[in-house]
């Protein structure tokens, strides 16, 4: 059989697995030996497959994604979620859509201690959502709230997503960390604007009420120092890597092992439910994203053998796009897949395929990853997959419907994509920060 016509069979059997509900590791695993079993044969196919897995997960820097997966699951078991809320909520409760900027921000802060997107949005759900309902805000937008707040966890830094790319790319995955956190206050920044304009403009959504409590100054100053961990983290993470004296593995192990001490000294009498609680759940997170890795390459291998992923990186360049036009080609098409796969999926898949061709044109490499990253983030809040959502759902109240969510999430959902122009149109945004950084 003609090598491009069985990649393109191959390419509809993963689909067909996809739809009939295989998980996605699984299939692309499934599909890559049997095409390159079709090919070399069977024993030749599992040794290169066995091969491609090893070196694969192997990788040094891939240590870094456990570490952020526990950091998150620690600091939720150590309560830090719902300090940083209380204090940042202290400072801003009394504006108008003061306590929705608060969940944004606390989001923010959180992301500084949690690299994943996912537990953010849960967290947040469970914290901040039903107290905005208490105070007038429609369930649609409190919930919808706290799903897109949880999109700016995967920005800044630690980042799973940055450190994914960072491996798949060859890319400084040092670099690609400090990137993020510009495109993360920006898209805060969004969020808190469509947020205070509807407490303005909407009252249907958010009823206008009575002030809140107003919180001495002392009071707030104070609650600020209690998360003090938060702050620690950040300099470790941000500063550590930023000044050079960390790379990411180191930086996540210092970090981690923080956490670990602080939640020994003050929640010892729990220490039995939470740390095997977070061990476990962080094994089952971080085994599910080296399967979707591991499975991607093998089958990233297959398209190679079969010159399917050549013939697309030719037709793309056969189209001569410009700079901008490839850019713009490439924000739809990961726009669409993500209606499709989850993020880890999509950049598994894509990132093998398309980076050689990034690099052939001269696109900046590093902004290219973060336009990336951003296109495929709004992907967390796209039906029917967006894993944020249904992240949020879970946690929800009983009268909450899925649907209605995905209603909430719209506004900041179109907020996502404005940032994303913004940043294809000014790239120093991602770039200024780690061209300043110090070599690590």
């Amino acid at each position: 059989m003609d090598p491009m016509v069985l990649g393109l069979l191959g390419l509809g059997g993963l689909a067909a697995l996809l739809l009939l509900g295989v998980h996605i590791g699984v299939a692309l695993m499934l599909v890559g030996i049997v095409g390159i079993a079709a090919i070399v044969g069977l024993e030749v196919a599992m040794g290169m497959a066995a091969s491609t897995v090893y070196h694969t997960v192997a990788a040094y820097e891939l240590i870094t994604i456990p570490l952020f997966i526990l950091m998150g699951y620690l600091a939720c078991a150590g309560g830090i979620s719902g300090d940083v809320f209380k204090s940042i909520n202290d400072w801003l409760g009394r504006l108008k859509g003061g306590i929705g900027t608060s969940t944004v921000m606390s989001c923010t802060a959180f992301g500084a201690v949690c690299g994943s997107s996912l537990v953010t949005a849960s967290v947040f759900s469970r914290l901040c959502a039903p107290e905005m309902r208490k105070l007038g805000y429609d369930k649609r937008i409190a919930y919808g709230i706290c799903a897109s707040g949880g999109m700016i966890g995967m920005l800044i830094p630690p980042s799973i997503l940055m450190v994914v790319y960072g491996v798949l790319s060859g890319e400084s995955i040092g670099k690609l960390l400090i990137a993020g956190v510009t495109p993360g206050i920006m898209l805060m920044l969004a969020f808190s604007l469509v947020i205070v304009a509807i407490a303005y403009f909407r009252h249907d959504l958010i009823k206008p009420g009575g002030p809140a409590e107003i919180v001495p100054l002392g009071r707030r100053l104070l609650d600020l120092f209690k998360i003090w961990q938060v702050w620690f983290v950040a300099i470790v993470i941000f500063g550590g890597i930023f000044g050079g004296i960390f790379n990411p593995t180191e930086a996540a192990a210092v970090a981690s092992a923080f956490l670990i001490v602080l939640l020994g000294l003050t929640k010892f009498r729990d220490l039995r439910a939470i740390f095997p609680e977070a061990f476990r759940e962080t094994a089952s997170t971080t085994s599910m994203i080296f399967l979707v890795m591991a499975g991607a390459a093998v089958f990233a291998q297959f398209l190679v053998l079969t010159g399917t992923a050549a013939t697309i990186v030719s037709w793309l360049q056969s189209l001569e796009l410009s700079t901008m036009g490839f850019i713009v080609a490439i924000v739809v098409f990961y726009a669409v897949l993500g209606c499709f796969l989850d993020s880890i999926s999509m950049l598994s898949i894509t990132v093998p395929i398309l980076n050689p061709l990034v690099q052939a044109m001269g696109v900046d490499t590093i902004w290219y990853a973060v336009i990336v990253i951003m296109a495929v983030e709004a992907g967390l809040l796209t039906p029917p997959v967006g894993l944020n959502v249904y992240g949020a759902y879970a946690v929800a109240e009983d009268d909450v419907r899925l649907e209605e969510i995905f209603s909430g999430i719209i506004p900041f959902f179109l907020a996502t994509w404005m940032v994303i122009v913004v940043l294809i149109l000014f790239p120093g945004l991602s770039t200024g920060l780690p061209n300043l950084m110090m070599s690590n």
